[in-house]
């Protein structure tokens, strides 16, 4: 469920980045349209405790975008939430910019982890949040991993430490879109019972319709009652809200040929003159 002002605010994002990745010539769209409203909820709705005027405050959540290639709909976000220009986001991949195509620290400030290379953001979110509950100061840190991204072994590790150190305060949410780079997961490793592997790992797990930004946010803002890491599967569709690119591996990392620039300028309501 999504009310008005949410629903219209999605369909201008997945407009922008497709446009942005377009004049770029390069972006993961379907994985960025995959995990667009967990971060909406993530950032806009009260989720993640920041200050995009302070970014560095001792106390702030941290965020961690373990499959970076999906680093556009971040920067999107982001600049929704005024830790850069709209000017700065336009700038993306173009020449002498300073927005790339994957999450990088030493580039913008708010990013908490240069990702990209697959199976790392995990552990290095663990590391932050003990970091965190060293400093008892109530923080968070959540983490959005991909599925295909869950046969990378670093991930195990983590999510086998993350309950021996009681991080109660570690929440991971899974977007499970059933499909990675060449194929559908389950064509590549088997299928899986995500659910009772992360419990069978000392995690506690609930499952959510990630593109529900209602239910998404009641998830989120749920108590950790337990001493134990969250896990949230979110339920999604790669390639959300373009009929030709939902649930079609073929566009892992593709931008449309003339005549598939038709649907997307249809179905995304794109002028031509935008696209210029």
């Amino acid at each position: 469920m999504m009310i008005k002002n949410d629903e219209q605010k999605i369909r201008e994002l997945r407009k922008q980045i497709f446009i942005t990745g377009y004049k770029g010539g390069l972006a993961h769209v379907a994985s960025c349209y995959s995990c667009l409203e967990l971060l909406y909820v993530l950032y806009l709705k009260g989720i993640l405790r920041y200050d995009a005027k302070n970014p560095d405050r001792k106390d702030r959540d941290r965020f961690v975008l373990s499959k970076g290639h999906a680093g556009l709909a971040l920067y999107s976000i982001m600049a929704e939430a005024g830790f850069l220009s709209e000017e700065e986001l336009k700038t993306y991949l173009q020449p002498g910019t300073h927005i790339g195509g994957e999450p990088c620290m030493r580039d913008l400030k708010g990013v908490e982890a240069s990702t990209g290379s697959l199976g790392h953001g995990l552990s290095m979110a663990v590391g932050m949040a003990m970091a965190q509950k060293a400093d008892k100061n109530g923080a968070k840190t959540y983490v959005i991993l991909g599925d295909g991204e869950c046969e990378e072994g670093t991930v195990w590790e983590a999510a086998m430490s993350a309950p021996v150190f009681k991080l109660d305060n570690l929440v991971v949410i899974l977007d499970y879109n059933r499909i990675q780079k060449m194929d559908f997961v389950d064509k590549i490793i088997g299928s899986d019972n995500w659910k009772k592997r992360w419990e069978a790992f000392g995690w506690s797990v609930d499952e959510v319709d990630g593109h529900d930004i209602v239910a998404i946010g009641q998830a989120l803002k749920m108590p950790n009652e337990t001493d134990k890491p969250r896990l949230l599967i979110a339920h999604t569709v790669k390639g959300k809200g373009v009929s030709i690119m939902e649930n079609n591996p073929n566009w892992h990392f593709k931008l449309p040929g003339r005549k598939e620039l038709k649907v997307f300028k249809e179905e995304l309501e794109i002028s031509d003159s935008e696209l210029e």
